[in-house]
């Protein structure tokens, strides 16, 4: 019992010496928030000098359907229309580039809050963040989007005596918006298994409760894969289907940490005599 109020006493230390005033709090959120945009502003500078080569890395996809073909192009219709195409895609990149300094920083910012054991446990959640929205990111970009785009070409019509062809030539914004919106909305649908199991670690749900509501969560994941991809079944469908399966992943998670904890909790009432409650025993 003795151990167990020095173990807290030295918990409720560590917190206490995270604490400050709320004045303190907003400084440092305001310099965390500067930190992030100048990061953001230093790599749009950077990403902006390299315009064309990351409009050819997202224009890819398209470009390989119509190797070979002549007489394909993009187009725009604004003046302004292609350079603030440019500056939107690199904005996007600058942004995929600055991740890791603004994931830090949301880090420095919330960590003093929590408890040293607390820190441990989130980190690997954190660090798994940006492998999980690469992997998202990387099956819209080599596998849903060719097959997407393979199938919204395949309405293209030659003509004949009495009908007029029917020829795809996408607007730059356009065609880049719809590449990059895939390929956010694929990676931060994949952070679904880091938000159930963190929700897991706190209490809020349990991994019978996820298996209980698993039609409910299929009817969301469509709902969901709606919201954040265009509005075509394809492209829906190749979100849904990928969230189901990260769904059941999230499931075993959950699991897991739920034995992680009732051993931990059998541990320390191994600890206690008798397993009784400390506080009780006061």
């Amino acid at each position: 019992m003795a151990e167990t109020d020095k173990n807290d006493d030295e918990r409720e230390a560590e917190l206490e010496s995270g604490r400050m005033p709320l004045l303190d709090h907003l400084v440092e959120l305001r310099n965390r928030l500067m930190w992030s945009a100048a990061a953001i502003l230093v790599a749009f500078i950077a990403c902006y000098q390299f315009k064309e080569t990351i409009y050819r890395f997202l224009a890819y996809p398209l470009a390989k359907l119509l190797e070979g073909q002549t007489g394909r192009h993009m187009i725009f219709t604004g003046l302004t229309e292609a350079f603030f195409t440019y500056v939107k895609v690199s904005f996007w990149a600058a942004c995929c580039i600055a991740f890791p300094i603004i994931a830090l920083q949301i880090w420095k910012f919330v960590a003093p809050g929590l408890y040293k054991n607390e820190r441990r446990a989130f980190l690997p959640y954190i660090s798994a963040t940006p492998i999980l929205f690469l992997l998202g990111a990387s099956l819209a970009y080599f596998v849903v989007i060719p097959y997407a785009f393979k199938f919204f070409l395949s309405f293209e019509t030659t003509g004949g005596p009495d009908t007029l062809p029917i020829v795809a030539e996408p607007k730059v914004n356009e065609y880049l918006s719809l590449v990059m919106t895939l390929l956010l909305a694929f990676g931060v649908a994949f952070q679904l298994p880091v938000l159930l199991t963190l929700m897991a670690r706190a209490g809020i749900i349990t991994a019978q409760g996820l298996i209980s509501k698993w039609r409910y969560a299929v009817v969301a994941m469509f709902g969901v894969a709606a919201v954040l991809t265009p509005p075509d079944v394809v492209s829906q469908t190749s979100l849904a289907v990928p969230l189901i399966l990260l769904y059941v992943l999230s499931i075993f998670s959950c699991r897991y940490v739920e034995r992680q904890r009732a051993k931990r909790e059998a541990a320390e009432d191994a600890e206690t005599p008798d397993g009784s409650n400390p506080a009780a025993g006061e």
